[in-house]
């Protein structure tokens, strides 16, 4: 089934459930109000009959109406969790849809990572992978904190050629289980939990010490039996005296004692409304099913082998409410409290789990993010089958792709073009006119490039490259927080590129070796004069053919082809326009060999209204 009709059929199935769970809601909530009001009415009844014959029959009847009333918001609560995963369902297709046509005001955007300078990045700026009609806006949410992570790190830094195969072939088994998938993606929408709440768990889970003096773990147990044997015994006449009230005051001491330690452990264990019983469902998919390839496969066995997460996570989500009983019925908490010493066993539970399984969770959670990550890169693959899985190969000596495209662009608008990049010692350079295509194959062949080393397929028939470090100058702004010109922001991006270049060839002591260099810059230096440029271009590309980078270059100035080290070393191609009989110019955003022969820039001025004299 093509991703189109999967998503509208997916639409639709969603669209029947939700508006059936809604009329199932409705008639829970109206037997729900009337059982209530039935028990009321029944134990005012009750009451007001004393020790009136009957009394006894209607204080049953109103003890089942209150019984069927709490029988009733259980299945009500049953059929809510249905209807919101129904929505979640319906959104998602949604989305879906919106990915294929790529529809960025439909689209919801994926904040970028905060750690990450974008500015000085190599190329997430200039490549578009966050902000709106961005790549990670495209790719779409990932159903838990650490799979987003987890992805923007596969797409900010390049994996080994050997992660890349495992990633791939994992990715290639995900892609056909599209329900798995989507259940996947839809517990990670329900779970309203954000990463400082995650990382105060994560936090509590490696802490060694106890809340509470390890006395308590006796005096947990003897203080509630004492009272209640106690209590027992003075009902019964077998003391005199009060003496339970001892125990009972010893009791609500320790509690408002320690109060202040338990409560803050809770608070960082009952990390989010069913956020943990989400977690637990999301590693139960991946527990509940067989996986093949080696990455899934290692991925399963660290969640499912020994203690299985699901269990734990449903463990510790439970102890989670009990730890609520504060909250839910602060009435009722201080008596149970007191009588029970109720926190002390919850907390000491949650420890027990804590020395079973905490050092346990990172690794499960991890796990998940893997699964998470790849899922989303799963979703390209089923979304777009006719993309190719690229070959990062380390024994290639160029970029070399056939029909390759930009991934953000519509399939119904862009264009693909044959693209060969290398080998080291020669560059691509693209002439043309302005707005014939020259910046969009540029990125075009970037992110393709960010694509294969994260694993995912390429927007291309087909790709081959060596694994690279890319380095890109395309979108090049000023600042005036940094009091930077533009021209000296250009310089800045070319001095980044430059000493990426001087690492490749060892120019630089003890820096690491990248495997290769891969250089996209886009009308290098144009904020100075003609002159001045030329000499610039020539010497950047200079110093980057004697590194034995590969890259690419754009350029308005045709004579930098006639020169060296360009003339002998530039392979050409361009863009061009097409002029009708009007006057009208188009443009079919086709690489050709060989030097542009023609400009534009006069017909566009004209087309505006300038008249140049």
């Amino acid at each position: 089934m093509i991703a189109e009709d999967w998503y509208r059929t997916r639409a639709a199935k969603w669209s029947a459930v939700r508006d059936g769970e809604t009329r199932v809601a409705l008639r829970y909530s109206r037997l729900r109000l009337l059982s209530f009001g039935a028990a009321a009415v029944l134990a005012a009844w009750a009451w007001h009959r004393g020790t009136a014959p009957g009394t006894a029959v209607v204080a049953v009847a109103a003890s089942a109406a209150f019984a069927a009333f709490m029988v009733l918001v259980r299945k009500h609560a049953r059929v809510l969790e249905r209807l919101a995963r129904a929505e979640a369902g319906l959104r998602l297709a949604a989305i879906g849809r919106a990915r294929l046509a790529r529809d960025w005001q439909a689209l919801p955007e994926v904040p970028p990572p905060p750690p990450v300078d974008l500015e000085s990045h190599p190329y997430a700026r200039d490549l578009d992978l966050f902000g709106h009609a961005s790549l990670t806006t495209w790719l779409g949410a990932t159903a838990t904190a650490d799979g987003a992570r987890l992805l923007r790190g596969w797409l900010l830094a390049p994996a080994a050629p050997a992660g890349i195969v495992e990633r791939q072939t994992a990715v290639d088994e995900l892609a056909p289980r599209r329900e798995w998938r989507e259940s996947l993606a839809i517990e990670g929408t329900l779970t309203a939990l954000g990463p400082s709440e995650l990382s105060r768990f994560l936090e509590w889970t490696a802490v060694p010490e106890s809340a509470v003096p390890p006395v308590m773990r006796v005096l947990a147990v003897l203080l509630p039996a004492s009272v209640l044997l106690l209590l027992a015994l003075y009902l019964g006449g077998g003391v005199d005296g009060a003496w339970w009230l001892a125990p009972l005051g010893l009791n609500v001491i320790l509690s408002f004692v320690y109060a202040p330690k338990m409560f803050r452990t809770f608070d960082r264990v009952a990390i989010g409304e069913q956020a943990l019983t989400r977690y637990g469902t999301m590693l139960d998919l991946v527990c509940s099913s067989n996986w093949t390839s080696p990455l899934l496969a290692r991925l399963h066995a660290a969640m499912c082998d020994g203690t299985p997460a699901p269990s734990a996570v449903r463990r510790i989500a439970g102890l989670a409410a009990w730890s609520e009983l504060r909250r839910g019925a602060a009435l009722l908490h201080f008596p149970v409290q007191a009588f029970t010493l109720w926190d002390f066993h919850v907390l000491l539970a949650m420890e027990r789990w804590r020395r079973r399984s905490g050092v346990q969770v990172r690794v499960w959670l991890d796990s998940l993010g893997t699964f998470d990550a790849l899922s989303t890169l799963a979703t390209v693959r089923a979304d777009e089958p006719d993309w190719a899985m690229p070959q990062v190969d380390s024994s290639a000596d160029r970029y070399a792709g056939t029909a390759v495209a930009h991934p953000l662009i519509a399939a119904v608008r862009r264009v693909a073009n044959d693209v060969e990049v290398g080998p080291p010692g020669t560059l691509l350079l693209v002439t043309g006119s302005n707005m014939s295509g020259k910046s969009t194959l540029l990125r075009a062949i970037g992110v393709n490039a960010v694509l294969a080393q994260a694993g995912a397929p390429v927007c291309s028939a087909s790709l081959r490259m060596p694994p690279v470090e890319i380095q890109t100058s395309i979108r090049v702004q000023d600042s005036l927080e940094l009091g930077l010109s533009y021209f000296m922001a250009a310089l800045a991006r070319l001095k980044q590129i430059v000493d990426a270049a001087d690492r490749h060839r060892g120019g630089i002591p003890d820096a690491p070796r990248p495997p290769a260099l891969l250089y996209l810059l886009d009308e290098v230096l144009q904020g100075t004069n003609s002159v001045e440029r030329g000499l610039a271009v020539r010497a950047v590309a200079q110093h980057l053919l004697d590194a034995g980078a590969i890259g690419a270059m754009t350029t308005h100035d045709l004579a930098l082809a006639g020169e060296e080290p360009l003339r002998s070393s530039a392979a050409l191609a361009h863009f061009t326009e097409q002029v009708g009989s009007d006057g009208t110019m188009t443009f079919d955003y086709r690489l050709r060999a060989g030097l542009a022969t023609s400009t534009n820039a006069l017909r566009l001025m004209q087309a505006i209204g300038i008249a140049p004299r």
